[in-house]
């Protein structure tokens, strides 16, 4: 019977902020802003030899995995919202949870990988070449996008043997485990147990690193000499720490919380920070604030205007 009712679903009805244009142009400013910050940091990190390093690499691949974070799910909102009612089809609901959770995955993983490599270069600078070497990078950057895939990969595949009874809606503006479950006539025990073990596992072990991680460079620059050094390095990793605190807390919120469902907007406004809000400022606190990426683009931009000038 289960197997029966879960046929009859071909979509979803979703909420949406339809009729309502300053939220469609708030989050249509941050998408591109989105798209254009990531972008010009791929960009500068392949033209610019001087930015060839671990920590770049590791940044570039951030950026590529927010823009793909950000594409899952806003281009659907905003066209939803564009509609008179918000639907996705049930394989398309499918698709954006299993790529919605690989990106959430994989970034989880990545963070805490960026904060071994600012470790490794501030407490082991004389291992920091050999700790941090070209193929054991690209390995652990290739680890991090496959445990997000076989990750997301079981969520989705607990999720398409859920059923559902009468009208298919998701109090949610795009397809998530939780709603999933919310809306679900079936068992949803298995999916749930999963998604315990993912915030242990996926979750709470790499921010726990990053807390380790960050804790050991903060000891380090206690032992800075000049006050100097020791501002500038407490300023980066506050900054860094508020973003990744804003990733793991939203994202713990959004699947552990279990009034989860009770307030819609509640729900909505703490998804749109940790899938639509970080992706934008991950390039702000990483890159764009970093001396080498300003100056990276300073040379870019203006190696642009001498191509005009003698054009």
């Amino acid at each position: 019977m289960a197997a029966e009712n879960q046929t009859q679903v071909t979509e979803f009805l979703l909420l949406s902020f339809h009729g309502q244009p300053f939220l469609f142009i708030l989050f249509l400013l941050i998408y591109l802003a989105t798209l254009l910050e990531n972008s010009a940091i791929l960009a500068l990190v392949s033209l610019d030899p001087h930015l060839h390093s671990p920590m770049y690499f590791f940044l570039s691949h951030l950026s590529c995995l927010d823009l793909c974070y950000s594409s899952v799910t806003v281009p659907k909102i905003l066209a939803n919202s564009l509609r008179p009612q918000a639907t996705i089809s049930y394989s398309g609901c499918l698709a954006q949870m299993f790529f919605l959770m690989w990106c959430a995955g994989t970034e989880c993983a990545l963070l805490a990988l960026m904060a071994y490599d600012r470790y490794a270069a501030i407490c082991q600078p004389l291992r920091y070449a050999h700790l941090m070497r070209r193929g054991l990078c690209v390995a652990a950057a290739a680890s991090c996008w496959l445990w997000g895939m076989l990750d997301s990969a079981l969520h989705t595949l607990l999720a398409s043997r859920l059923s559902f009874c009468g009208a298919a809606r998701l109090q949610h503006i795009f397809c998530d485990v939780p709603p999933l479950l919310r809306a679900a006539c079936s068992d949803t025990r298995p999916s749930r147990l999963a998604l315990h073990a993912a915030s242990l596992f996926v979750g709470l072990s790499p921010f726990l690193t990053v807390l380790a991680s960050y804790l050991r460079i903060l000891l380090a620059v206690l032992r800075m000499p000049t006050a100097t050094s020791r501002r500038k390095a407490f300023s980066t990793c506050a900054a860094h720490l508020v973003v990744v605190a804003l990733y793991f807390v939203t994202a713990n919120l959004n699947y552990n919380r279990s009034s989860s469902g009770a307030w819609p907007v509640v729900d909505t406004l703490v998804s749109a920070l940790y899938c639509v809000l970080t992706p934008m400022l991950n390039p702000l606190i990483y890159s764009l604030r970093n001396q080498e990426v300003r100056g990276a683009l300073r040379k870019v931009v203006g190696a642009q205007g001498t191509l005009r000038l003698h054009s």
